[in-house]
């Protein structure tokens, strides 16, 4: 297909990393934002082929890995209920509780359903009068519309037995956490196009003053990802710090406004906590007081279940750049695909998952 093959031209790869190799002239680390990135990185190669002097850091950028445990156990303790109807995206169902996953559950008996739209689980609702039915709604800004659609079509519909369980998380702080934190080693940032596509990047050009750090808005595409290398390469040899956007075909400054005032109409900046990371400040999305009838935590009495991390899993370090994922003592022993101790082995997007389905077994820069 030429709109992704050209993107993909090994050509064009090539005379960007010759490029990118011929004007570096010191270390420097990089984070790419979205996990989506972190694959396409390591399933295409590019970070063997990069300079030497070039480290590729790992950053936060996957709904799942950044899930709290206490939230998980939260989804378990709901879906465990007789009366109710768990849906969720398909790979939550595999990441690890305290002493369970939502497979477990649906394996006990529990009705736990794989849905691909959070409006399928309105139309659950409305069909099964009779249960409750919860949606596990996670992700980054990117996902946070359909969602607002959801609550706003179950109200509007009188679909009062659906609710959701809310894990929304928001980029800046999130990018601010790590820049702010005194182990940090973010140098420069690739910002995930999918999340800018709705939101824009009006928020970053503070947070690259600040923190004088570039930040270039990327693709997922080999082409895409080595641009956006190239660029922040540039500005840090130059000594810049600047917000670029090197993803113009599908990423404007002001993103989708429609898409935001949906966010805005049902929900609202609230303090949330992240896996492995700890709680950030105004980071998360939670419900509007008017429509917190909607709100599983509520209806369902589970705000106050705390958990505990294993100790054996570094996910928080991985996420903020400070470790790869062969540095865990546990990566590729007690910790695989099959038997994740993480949510980072267990995502789709996931650094471990993507260290070891692409077979790095040591750390490279």
């Amino acid at each position: 297909m030429k709109f992704i093959d050209e993107y993909r031209n090994p050509e064009k790869v090539k005379s960007l990393l010759r490029e990118i190799e011929a004007i570096t002239t010191h270390p420097w680390t990089l984070m790419e934002i979205c996990g989506g990135q972190t694959h396409a990185f390591l399933h295409h190669g590019l970070d063997e082929m990069l300079p030497g002097e070039i480290e590729l850091v790992h950053g936060p950028g996957c709904p799942v890995c950044v899930t709290p445990l206490e939230q998980i156990d939260k989804a378990i303790a709901i879906a465990s209920r007789p009366e109710v109807i768990f849906t969720s995206y398909g790979d939550m169902l595999r990441v690890p509780g305290s002493s369970q996953d939502l497979f477990s559950v649906r394996a006990k008996g529990g009705d736990v359903r794989v849905v691909y739209s959070p409006l399928d689980a309105v139309q659950i609702a409305e069909v099964n009068p009779d249960k409750q039915v919860v949606f596990f709604a996670i992700g980054f800004e990117t996902t946070a519309p359909a969602n607002a659609m959801a609550v706003m079509q179950a109200r509007q519909r009188g679909v009062h037995n659906f609710s959701v369980l809310i894990s929304h998380v928001c980029v800046p702080p999130a990018m601010e956490a790590i820049l702010g934190s005194k182990n940090n080693r973010v140098q420069a940032f690739l910002a995930a196009g999918h999340v800018c596509a709705v939101m824009g990047y009006h928020e970053y050009p503070q947070i690259a003053a600040k923190y004088k750090v570039p930040i270039v808005v990327t693709g997922f595409e080999p082409v895409d990802l080595l641009v956006g290398v190239l660029a922040a390469i540039k500005q840090l040899e130059a000594g810049k710090a600047e917000v670029e956007n090197a993803y113009e075909r599908t990423v404007s400054f002001n993103g989708n406004p429609s898409a935001q005032e949906m966010i805005n109409t049902v929900f609202q900046p609230v303090d949330r906590k992240w896996r492995g990371i700890g709680s950030i400040p105004q980071s998360g999305l939670g419900l509007r007081p008017e429509f917190t009838e909607f709100d599983a935590e509520e209806r369902f009495s589970v705000g106050e279940i705390v958990t505990q991390e294993s100790p054996l899993c570094i996910a928080g370090e991985i996420l903020q750049g400070m470790k790869k994922p062969p540095q865990c003592s546990a990566y590729g022993k007690e910790c695989t695909p099959q038997s994740p101790l993480g949510a980072p082995m267990v995502s789709a997007e996931g650094a471990c998952s993507a260290y070891y389905r692409y077979h790095r077994s040591e750390v490279t820069t």
